[in-house]
């Protein structure tokens, strides 16, 4: 486990919550399926900082069929989370060129330490390292209470609105 960790996840508070799954859509275009957050906890631009989470549902599109009798949730969702909180905060704070939106550009030293199951609240958070009009990185953890389940770099491209 790391010993610099972005934020100690004994220390999120859950109480209060700056967005909800209906405000996180105002700001991210994915739906359905992809929807991969619930709530933005909390946002810190002096220290390109964000904190969100997903409760993990045992009705979930994947859970059949990702390790049957024993679904564990697929680690391109556990990276789809962490780019969906890395482009809320993209968004929400204005960087992004007028026009774009925030696309997935890559990863960099993913690594995955535990699993996440349904039942499980992964914790994700992400700092900004490079933050750019039209390109980014992000420093990303997500935990499941004080488990480290991954972390790793998340870049971000922008991409033009209505791009095919």
């Amino acid at each position: 486990m790391p010993t610099d960790r972005i934020v100690d996840p004994a220390t999120i508070e859950f109480t209060r919550k700056l967005a909800d799954r209906e405000a996180i859509r105002a700001v991210n275009p994915q739906r359905y399926e992809m929807e991969q957050l619930d709530v933005i906890l909390s946002l810190d631009p002096e220290l390109k900082i964000i904190i969100g989470y997903r409760d993990v549902r045992p009705d979930e599109f994947w859970t059949r069929g990702h390790m049957p009798g024993n679904p564990i949730l697929p680690g391109v969702l556990m990276c789809e989370a962490a780019a969906q909180l890395c482009s809320y905060y993209i968004t929400h704070q204005k960087i992004m060129a007028d026009g774009h939106i925030l696309g997935f550009g890559g990863m960099n030293e993913m690594r995955f330490r535990s699993t996440v199951k349904p039942g499980d609240r992964l914790v994700v958070i992400a700092r900004g390292e490079r933050l750019k009009r039209m390109a980014c990185l992000f420093q990303v953890e997500g935990y499941v209470g004080d488990v480290l389940a991954f972390e790793g770099g998340i870049m971000g491209i922008a991409l033009p609105i209505g791009a095919k």
